[in-house]
């Protein structure tokens, strides 16, 4: 019999794109609300207490409503806001990072956010390892496709075609640090300076090192192998040993839930720059939540996946 699934926030770009992955797929049946039952909440609340799985596609605090609409202890939920990415009672949903077992057992995940997942792909291992410290203050330098601002500005980056390029979270303090620093045991919140270009999708995600200044920190080419190491047999997160001259975002980017690593260091190793490179709609968001939902269905954890 097949699992029936309800995407609370089906009409937004993250929810089409997990109900992409889902199409054609035996194992799991859509709850589908149209247009006028999708915004009544008495329609919602019995869509969320009747599925097997709930993935919440919504803005934080219509998130942690929909949560509060549960009746039952057997609907499971995946939320892809930042709502529960740090809150108690909630597993976060990386599985590569945190434990694919913690993942399959959970009753209430937390998808990771686009910009962390880079972040934290290439800095928790590490920080684990002892090759790079815990308590220094990182910087986080990233770039994506605007598809991740939501259907605003979308149409923003769509109707002006003359934006090259939008810094934000000037102030700093954006809703993503939280989880940054969480999730890989950091003494400091780290400086986090993310921008959008002009590309529907795509991202890039930099760690800046002064390996040199840094305490007891390995070498790049360490630093590397314990990536490689770490990720070993990953299906989803490559780490490449490669150092290009150049790392590229295009416009034609193809749909792809994996995830690129590198470790680019200088000749001397006193610097080194991480890099992820991935999909903000894969990832960074579509294709992780069907993978947690993959885990916690006790499927494999590939299946619907662009790889």
């Amino acid at each position: 019999m097949a699992f029936s699934v309800f995407i609370d926030g089906a009409a937004g770009t993250t929810g089409l794109e997990i109900a992409e992955r889902l199409a054609g797929r035996t194992e799991f049946e859509l709850v589908i609300l149209d247009e006028e039952r999708r915004k009544d909440d008495t329609a919602r609340a019995e869509a969320l207490n009747q599925a097997d799985f709930v993935i919440l596609c919504l803005p934080d605090d219509a998130a942690k409503a929909a949560v509060a609409m549960i009746r039952n202890d057997r609907t499971r939920m995946i939320d892809a806001s930042s709502a529960h990415r740090v809150a108690p009672g909630w597993t976060y949903g990386f599985p590569e990072v945190i434990g694919r077992q913690a993942v399959a057992s959970a009753r209430f995940v937390s998808n990771p956010g686009c910009y962390p997942t880079g972040f934290i792909a290439l800095t928790a291992p590490l920080v684990r390892a002892g090759l790079l410290p815990a308590d220094w203050p990182y910087v986080c330098h990233a770039v994506s496709g605007y598809s991740g601002g939501g259907k605003a500005l979308i149409a923003r980056f769509e109707a002006d075609r003359d934006i090259a390029f939008r810094a934000y979270g000037l102030a700093l303090g954006h809703k993503h640090v939280p989880e940054m620093q969480a999730h890989v045991g950091l003494a400091h919140a780290p400086l986090f300076a993310p921008a959008v270009v002009p590309a529907h999708r795509g991202m890039l995600v930099e760690v800046p090192l002064h390996l040199s200044a840094m305490p007891g920190a390995g070498t790049p080419d360490t630093l590397r192998a314990a990536l490689a190491e770490f990720y070993a047999g990953s299906p989803v997160v490559k780490v490449e040993a490669d150092a290009p001259d150049e790392l590229l975002l295009r416009v034609s980017m193809e749909p792809t839930d994996t995830l690129t690593l590198r470790v680019l260091g200088a000749a001397d190793g006193s610097q080194a720059r991480l890099v992820a490179l991935l999909d903000n709609l894969g990832k960074g968001a579509s294709g992780a939540a069907v993978q947690n939902l993959n885990l916690m269905a006790g499927l494999d954890e590939t299946a619907g996946l662009r790889l």
